[in-house]
Protein backbone atom coordinates (compact mmCIF):
# COMPACT_ATOMS: atom_id res chain seq x y z
CA UNK A 1 0.00 0.00 0.00
CA UNK A 2 1.31 3.48 -0.73
CA UNK A 3 2.33 5.87 2.08
CA UNK A 4 -0.73 8.07 1.72
CA UNK A 5 -3.03 5.07 2.17
CA UNK A 6 -1.13 3.67 5.16
CA UNK A 7 -1.46 7.00 7.00
CA UNK A 8 -5.25 7.09 6.72
CA UNK A 9 -6.54 7.26 10.32
CA UNK A 10 -8.71 4.50 11.67
CA UNK A 11 -12.24 5.84 12.05
CA UNK A 12 -14.79 3.95 14.10
CA UNK A 13 -18.56 3.72 13.73
CA UNK A 14 -18.58 4.24 9.97
CA UNK A 15 -20.55 1.65 8.03
CA UNK A 16 -20.07 0.83 4.36
CA UNK A 17 -22.75 -1.18 2.56
CA UNK A 18 -21.50 -3.39 -0.30
CA UNK A 19 -24.00 -5.17 -2.55
CA UNK A 20 -22.90 -8.15 -4.67
CA UNK A 21 -25.05 -8.01 -7.78
CA UNK A 22 -23.17 -10.42 -10.07
CA UNK A 23 -20.55 -13.15 -9.72
CA UNK A 24 -17.48 -11.11 -10.85
CA UNK A 25 -18.14 -8.65 -8.04
CA UNK A 26 -17.23 -11.16 -5.32
CA UNK A 27 -13.49 -11.53 -6.04
CA UNK A 28 -13.32 -7.84 -6.96
CA UNK A 29 -14.58 -6.64 -3.58
CA UNK A 30 -12.72 -9.15 -1.37
CA UNK A 31 -9.43 -7.16 -1.26
CA UNK A 32 -11.33 -3.88 -1.07
CA UNK A 33 -13.23 -5.14 1.96
CA UNK A 34 -10.06 -6.36 3.65
CA UNK A 35 -8.44 -2.96 3.19
CA UNK A 36 -11.51 -1.07 4.44
CA UNK A 37 -11.69 -3.29 7.52
CA UNK A 38 -7.99 -2.73 8.19
CA UNK A 39 -8.69 1.00 8.28
CA UNK A 40 -11.41 0.59 10.91
CA UNK A 41 -14.59 0.58 8.84
CA UNK A 42 -17.52 -1.75 9.44
CA UNK A 43 -19.02 -3.52 6.43
CA UNK A 44 -22.67 -4.35 5.76
CA UNK A 45 -23.02 -6.99 3.04
CA UNK A 46 -25.94 -7.98 0.82
CA UNK A 47 -26.19 -10.07 -2.33
CA UNK A 48 -28.47 -10.96 -5.20
CA UNK A 49 -29.00 -14.68 -5.83
CA UNK A 50 -28.00 -14.61 -9.48
CA UNK A 51 -25.52 -16.54 -11.60
CA UNK A 52 -22.98 -18.00 -9.11
CA UNK A 53 -22.91 -15.21 -6.55
CA UNK A 54 -23.93 -17.38 -3.58
CA UNK A 55 -21.48 -20.15 -4.46
CA UNK A 56 -18.63 -17.66 -4.75
CA UNK A 57 -19.56 -16.05 -1.45
CA UNK A 58 -19.31 -19.48 0.14
CA UNK A 59 -16.01 -20.16 -1.64
CA UNK A 60 -14.58 -16.95 -0.14
CA UNK A 61 -16.11 -17.57 3.29
CA UNK A 62 -18.37 -14.51 3.17
CA UNK A 63 -21.68 -14.28 4.98
CA UNK A 64 -24.22 -11.71 3.93
CA UNK A 65 -27.93 -11.09 3.49
CA UNK A 66 -29.19 -12.57 0.23
CA UNK A 67 -32.19 -10.71 -1.14
CA UNK A 68 -33.71 -11.05 -4.62
CA UNK A 69 -32.65 -13.01 -7.68
CA UNK A 70 -32.46 -12.88 -11.46
CA UNK A 71 -35.64 -12.06 -13.39
CA UNK A 72 -34.55 -13.30 -16.81
CA UNK A 73 -33.86 -11.51 -20.08
CA UNK A 74 -37.13 -9.61 -20.57
CA UNK A 75 -36.50 -5.90 -20.04
CA UNK A 76 -39.82 -5.25 -18.33
CA UNK A 77 -39.27 -8.12 -15.92
CA UNK A 78 -35.76 -6.83 -15.24
CA UNK A 79 -37.18 -3.43 -14.31
CA UNK A 80 -39.84 -4.98 -12.10
CA UNK A 81 -37.22 -7.22 -10.49
CA UNK A 82 -34.98 -4.25 -9.74
CA UNK A 83 -37.83 -2.35 -8.10
CA UNK A 84 -38.93 -5.42 -6.14
CA UNK A 85 -35.41 -6.03 -4.89
CA UNK A 86 -35.06 -2.37 -3.89
CA UNK A 87 -38.16 -2.69 -1.73
CA UNK A 88 -36.70 -5.81 -0.10
CA UNK A 89 -33.37 -4.08 0.52
CA UNK A 90 -34.96 -1.00 2.08
CA UNK A 91 -35.82 -2.54 5.50
CA UNK A 92 -32.38 -4.16 5.62
CA UNK A 93 -30.74 -0.77 5.07
CA UNK A 94 -32.97 1.09 7.52
CA UNK A 95 -32.11 -1.50 10.16
CA UNK A 96 -28.33 -1.44 9.61
CA UNK A 97 -28.00 2.30 8.89
CA UNK A 98 -24.91 2.34 6.61
CA UNK A 99 -23.22 5.65 5.89
CA UNK A 100 -22.48 4.94 2.24
CA UNK A 101 -23.45 2.38 -0.42
CA UNK A 102 -20.91 0.81 -2.81
CA UNK A 103 -21.40 -1.64 -5.69
CA UNK A 104 -20.28 -2.49 -9.19
CA UNK A 105 -23.48 -1.63 -11.02
CA UNK A 106 -26.20 -2.71 -8.58
CA UNK A 107 -29.26 -0.80 -9.82
CA UNK A 108 -31.34 -1.90 -6.83
CA UNK A 109 -28.76 -0.41 -4.48
CA UNK A 110 -28.74 2.81 -6.50
CA UNK A 111 -32.49 3.16 -6.04
CA UNK A 112 -32.24 2.51 -2.31
CA UNK A 113 -29.48 5.09 -2.04
CA UNK A 114 -31.68 7.60 -3.82
CA UNK A 115 -34.71 6.84 -1.63
CA UNK A 116 -32.72 7.17 1.59
CA UNK A 117 -30.50 10.06 0.50
CA UNK A 118 -27.41 7.92 1.09
CA UNK A 119 -24.21 8.73 -0.85
CA UNK A 120 -23.84 5.90 -3.39
CA UNK A 121 -20.72 4.86 -5.24
CA UNK A 122 -21.35 2.80 -8.37
CA UNK A 123 -18.50 1.38 -10.43
CA UNK A 124 -18.61 0.61 -14.15
CA UNK A 125 -16.17 -0.85 -16.66
CA UNK A 126 -18.57 -1.16 -19.59
CA UNK A 127 -19.99 2.14 -20.81
CA UNK A 128 -22.98 0.55 -22.55
CA UNK A 129 -24.40 -1.10 -19.43
CA UNK A 130 -27.81 0.22 -18.37
CA UNK A 131 -27.15 3.09 -15.96
CA UNK A 132 -29.15 5.41 -13.72
CA UNK A 133 -27.03 8.51 -14.13
CA UNK A 134 -30.08 10.72 -13.50
CA UNK A 135 -29.83 9.89 -9.78
CA UNK A 136 -27.89 12.82 -8.40
CA UNK A 137 -26.71 10.98 -5.26
CA UNK A 138 -24.40 8.79 -7.39
CA UNK A 139 -20.62 8.90 -7.43
CA UNK A 140 -19.33 6.95 -10.45
CA UNK A 141 -15.96 5.17 -10.52
CA UNK A 142 -14.63 3.81 -13.83
CA UNK A 143 -11.32 2.72 -15.42
CA UNK A 144 -9.26 5.40 -17.11
CA UNK A 145 -10.00 3.84 -20.51
CA UNK A 146 -13.69 4.76 -20.48
CA UNK A 147 -14.18 7.99 -22.45
CA UNK A 148 -15.63 11.13 -20.92
CA UNK A 149 -18.51 10.75 -23.38
CA UNK A 150 -19.65 7.68 -21.42
CA UNK A 151 -21.60 10.17 -19.23
CA UNK A 152 -21.53 8.03 -16.10
CA UNK A 153 -22.94 10.78 -13.90
CA UNK A 154 -22.36 14.49 -13.34
CA UNK A 155 -18.75 15.44 -14.08
CA UNK A 156 -18.09 16.53 -10.49
CA UNK A 157 -19.10 13.07 -9.27
CA UNK A 158 -17.12 11.05 -11.83
CA UNK A 159 -13.78 9.43 -10.97
CA UNK A 160 -11.36 7.57 -13.26
CA UNK A 161 -8.98 5.07 -11.66
CA UNK A 162 -5.83 3.73 -13.37
CA UNK A 163 -5.71 0.27 -14.92
CA UNK A 164 -8.52 -2.31 -14.94
CA UNK A 165 -10.87 -3.44 -12.20
CA UNK A 166 -9.24 -6.88 -12.50
CA UNK A 167 -5.95 -5.30 -11.36
CA UNK A 168 -7.53 -5.01 -7.91
CA UNK A 169 -7.53 -8.75 -7.24
CA UNK A 170 -5.42 -10.49 -9.91
CA UNK A 171 -2.12 -9.72 -8.07
CA UNK A 172 -3.41 -11.76 -5.10
CA UNK A 173 -3.47 -15.00 -7.09
CA UNK A 174 -1.52 -17.92 -5.64
CA UNK A 175 -1.25 -20.34 -8.57
CA UNK A 176 -2.12 -23.96 -7.89
CA UNK A 177 0.00 -26.10 -10.23
CA UNK A 178 -2.00 -29.21 -9.29
CA UNK A 179 -5.18 -27.91 -10.87
CA UNK A 180 -4.43 -29.36 -14.29
CA UNK A 181 -3.86 -32.77 -12.72
CA UNK A 182 -7.06 -32.46 -10.69
CA UNK A 183 -8.91 -31.79 -13.96
CA UNK A 184 -7.35 -34.86 -15.56
CA UNK A 185 -5.30 -32.85 -18.08
CA UNK A 186 -1.95 -34.40 -18.99
CA UNK A 187 1.10 -32.19 -19.40
CA UNK A 188 1.12 -32.63 -23.16
CA UNK A 189 -2.57 -31.80 -23.58
CA UNK A 190 -4.08 -28.37 -24.29
CA UNK A 191 -6.39 -26.96 -21.64
CA UNK A 192 -8.93 -24.38 -22.84
CA UNK A 193 -11.26 -22.50 -20.52
CA UNK A 194 -14.49 -21.46 -22.24
CA UNK A 195 -17.15 -19.10 -20.90
CA UNK A 196 -20.45 -19.09 -22.84
CA UNK A 197 -22.21 -15.83 -23.74
CA UNK A 198 -24.52 -14.22 -21.21
CA UNK A 199 -27.72 -15.00 -23.10
CA UNK A 200 -29.94 -13.31 -20.47
CA UNK A 201 -28.05 -10.02 -20.49
CA UNK A 202 -29.72 -6.98 -22.05
CA UNK A 203 -26.69 -6.48 -24.32
CA UNK A 204 -26.64 -10.07 -25.68
CA UNK A 205 -26.25 -10.61 -29.42
CA UNK A 206 -27.12 -14.05 -30.85
CA UNK A 207 -24.02 -13.93 -33.03
CA UNK A 208 -22.07 -14.76 -29.86
CA UNK A 209 -23.85 -18.11 -29.64
CA UNK A 210 -22.85 -18.94 -33.23
CA UNK A 211 -19.20 -18.20 -32.43
CA UNK A 212 -19.43 -20.20 -29.20
CA UNK A 213 -20.71 -23.29 -31.04
CA UNK A 214 -18.08 -22.87 -33.77
CA UNK A 215 -15.29 -22.68 -31.19
CA UNK A 216 -16.39 -25.84 -29.35
CA UNK A 217 -16.74 -27.75 -32.63
CA UNK A 218 -13.23 -26.64 -33.58
CA UNK A 219 -11.78 -27.82 -30.28
CA UNK A 220 -13.50 -31.18 -30.47
CA UNK A 221 -11.77 -31.80 -33.80
CA UNK A 222 -8.41 -31.85 -31.98
CA UNK A 223 -7.93 -34.83 -29.68
CA UNK A 224 -5.21 -32.96 -27.77
CA UNK A 225 -7.70 -30.37 -26.48
CA UNK A 226 -9.67 -30.57 -23.26
CA UNK A 227 -12.27 -27.88 -22.54
CA UNK A 228 -13.39 -26.66 -19.13
CA UNK A 229 -16.78 -25.09 -19.74
CA UNK A 230 -18.09 -22.56 -17.23
CA UNK A 231 -21.87 -21.97 -17.56
CA UNK A 232 -23.30 -18.82 -16.04
CA UNK A 233 -26.24 -20.42 -14.24
CA UNK A 234 -28.07 -23.70 -13.75
CA UNK A 235 -30.37 -23.13 -16.75
CA UNK A 236 -27.44 -22.65 -19.09
CA UNK A 237 -25.62 -25.59 -17.52
CA UNK A 238 -28.56 -27.93 -18.12
CA UNK A 239 -28.87 -26.81 -21.73
CA UNK A 240 -25.15 -27.27 -22.43
CA UNK A 241 -25.10 -30.70 -20.81
CA UNK A 242 -27.75 -31.78 -23.31
CA UNK A 243 -26.23 -30.10 -26.38
CA UNK A 244 -22.70 -31.39 -25.74
CA UNK A 245 -23.57 -34.65 -23.97
CA UNK A 246 -21.42 -36.83 -26.27
CA UNK A 247 -18.24 -34.87 -25.59
CA UNK A 248 -18.97 -34.55 -21.87
CA UNK A 249 -19.36 -38.35 -21.66
CA UNK A 250 -16.04 -38.76 -23.48
CA UNK A 251 -14.34 -36.46 -20.98
CA UNK A 252 -13.35 -33.93 -23.62
CA UNK A 253 -15.60 -31.26 -22.09
CA UNK A 254 -15.76 -30.80 -18.33
CA UNK A 255 -18.46 -28.74 -16.60
CA UNK A 256 -17.49 -28.31 -12.93
CA UNK A 257 -20.20 -29.27 -10.48
CA UNK A 258 -19.43 -26.32 -8.20
CA UNK A 259 -17.94 -22.84 -8.29
CA UNK A 260 -14.22 -22.87 -9.07
CA UNK A 261 -11.38 -20.43 -8.50
CA UNK A 262 -11.61 -18.77 -11.88
CA UNK A 263 -8.22 -17.04 -11.73
CA UNK A 264 -6.40 -20.27 -10.97
CA UNK A 265 -8.22 -22.00 -13.81
CA UNK A 266 -7.28 -19.23 -16.24
CA UNK A 267 -3.67 -19.31 -15.07
CA UNK A 268 -3.45 -23.07 -15.68
CA UNK A 269 -5.12 -22.79 -19.09
CA UNK A 270 -3.28 -22.56 -22.38
CA UNK A 271 -5.79 -20.02 -23.62
CA UNK A 272 -9.27 -18.71 -22.91
CA UNK A 273 -12.37 -18.15 -25.05
CA UNK A 274 -15.11 -16.11 -23.44
CA UNK A 275 -18.38 -14.46 -24.31
CA UNK A 276 -18.16 -12.08 -21.37
CA UNK A 277 -16.00 -9.17 -20.37
CA UNK A 278 -14.68 -10.08 -16.94
CA UNK A 279 -13.03 -13.39 -17.83
CA UNK A 280 -11.51 -11.80 -20.94
CA UNK A 281 -9.97 -9.05 -18.85
CA UNK A 282 -8.82 -11.45 -16.12
CA UNK A 283 -6.94 -13.47 -18.75
CA UNK A 284 -5.46 -10.29 -20.22
CA UNK A 285 -4.36 -9.15 -16.76
CA UNK A 286 -2.69 -12.55 -16.22
CA UNK A 287 -1.02 -12.52 -19.62
CA UNK A 288 -2.93 -15.59 -20.81
CA UNK A 289 -3.95 -15.63 -24.52
CA UNK A 290 -7.66 -14.79 -24.74
CA UNK A 291 -10.21 -14.67 -27.53
CA UNK A 292 -13.48 -12.77 -27.18
CA UNK A 293 -16.67 -14.07 -28.80
CA UNK A 294 -18.67 -11.18 -27.35
CA UNK A 295 -20.73 -9.62 -30.16
CA UNK A 296 -22.52 -6.83 -28.35
CA UNK A 297 -21.24 -3.26 -28.47
CA UNK A 298 -17.51 -3.42 -27.81
CA UNK A 299 -16.58 -1.27 -24.83
CA UNK A 300 -13.56 0.99 -24.49
CA UNK A 301 -11.70 -1.37 -22.16
CA UNK A 302 -11.87 -4.29 -24.61
CA UNK A 303 -10.93 -1.98 -27.49
CA UNK A 304 -7.85 -0.90 -25.55
CA UNK A 305 -6.87 -4.51 -24.81
CA UNK A 306 -7.38 -5.48 -28.46
CA UNK A 307 -5.31 -2.52 -29.70
CA UNK A 308 -2.46 -3.46 -27.35
CA UNK A 309 -2.53 -7.12 -28.39
CA UNK A 310 -3.75 -8.48 -25.05
CA UNK A 311 -7.13 -9.60 -26.41
CA UNK A 312 -8.21 -10.94 -29.81
CA UNK A 313 -11.74 -10.07 -30.91
CA UNK A 314 -13.49 -12.75 -32.99
CA UNK A 315 -16.21 -11.46 -35.30
CA UNK A 316 -17.05 -14.46 -37.49
CA UNK A 317 -16.80 -18.23 -37.77
CA UNK A 318 -13.92 -17.59 -40.17
CA UNK A 319 -12.14 -15.72 -37.36
CA UNK A 320 -12.74 -18.65 -34.99
CA UNK A 321 -11.00 -21.04 -37.37
CA UNK A 322 -8.35 -18.62 -38.55
CA UNK A 323 -7.30 -16.63 -35.50
CA UNK A 324 -7.38 -19.07 -32.59
CA UNK A 325 -3.95 -20.58 -32.01
CA UNK A 326 -4.54 -24.04 -30.56
CA UNK A 327 -1.24 -24.64 -28.79
CA UNK A 328 0.33 -25.12 -25.38
CA UNK A 329 1.24 -21.91 -23.65
CA UNK A 330 4.93 -21.27 -23.22
CA UNK A 331 5.91 -22.29 -19.65
CA UNK A 332 8.12 -19.21 -19.41
CA UNK A 333 4.97 -17.09 -19.51
CA UNK A 334 3.91 -18.61 -16.19
CA UNK A 335 6.94 -17.49 -14.20
CA UNK A 336 5.68 -14.25 -12.66
CA UNK A 337 2.63 -12.30 -11.64
CA UNK A 338 2.25 -8.57 -11.15
CA UNK A 339 2.41 -7.68 -7.46
CA UNK A 340 1.45 -4.01 -7.74
CA UNK A 341 -1.73 -3.11 -5.83
CA UNK A 342 -1.85 0.56 -6.81
CA UNK A 343 -5.35 0.26 -8.32
CA UNK A 344 -6.66 -1.20 -5.06
CA UNK A 345 -5.20 1.70 -3.07
CA UNK A 346 -6.68 4.31 -5.42
CA UNK A 347 -10.19 2.81 -5.30
CA UNK A 348 -10.15 2.43 -1.51
CA UNK A 349 -8.92 6.01 -1.09
CA UNK A 350 -11.73 7.15 -3.37
CA UNK A 351 -14.39 5.36 -1.32
CA UNK A 352 -13.05 6.82 1.92
CA UNK A 353 -12.81 10.32 0.45
CA UNK A 354 -16.47 10.28 -0.60
CA UNK A 355 -17.50 8.86 2.78
CA UNK A 356 -15.49 11.23 4.95
CA UNK A 357 -15.24 14.37 2.84
CA UNK A 358 -18.12 14.11 0.32
CA UNK A 359 -15.56 14.77 -2.39
CA UNK A 360 -13.28 12.83 -4.69
CA UNK A 361 -9.48 12.70 -4.41
CA UNK A 362 -7.42 14.02 -7.29
CA UNK A 363 -7.33 11.48 -10.11
CA UNK A 364 -4.03 9.62 -10.43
Amino acid sequence: MNDRSSKTPLLANKRIWIDFDNSPHVPFFVPIMEELRSRGYELILSARNSYQVCELLELHGLKCKVLGGHWGKNRLLKMLGTCARSLRLLPFVLKNKPDIAVSHGSRAQMLVGFLTGMPTIVMYDYEFAAKMSFLRSLWAFAPQYLPESANLTSRSHSYRYPGLKEDVYVPRLSPDPKLRTDLGVADDKILVTVRPPAIEAHYHNRESEVLFDAALHLFMEDSNVKVVLLPRNDRQSSSLRISWAEWIQKGRIVIPGHAVDGLNLIWCSDFVVSGGGTMNREAAALGVPVYSIFRGRIGAVDKYLAETGRLILLESVKDVRGKINIARRCPAARDSLKSDNHVLAVIVDGIISVLENHSLPQEQ
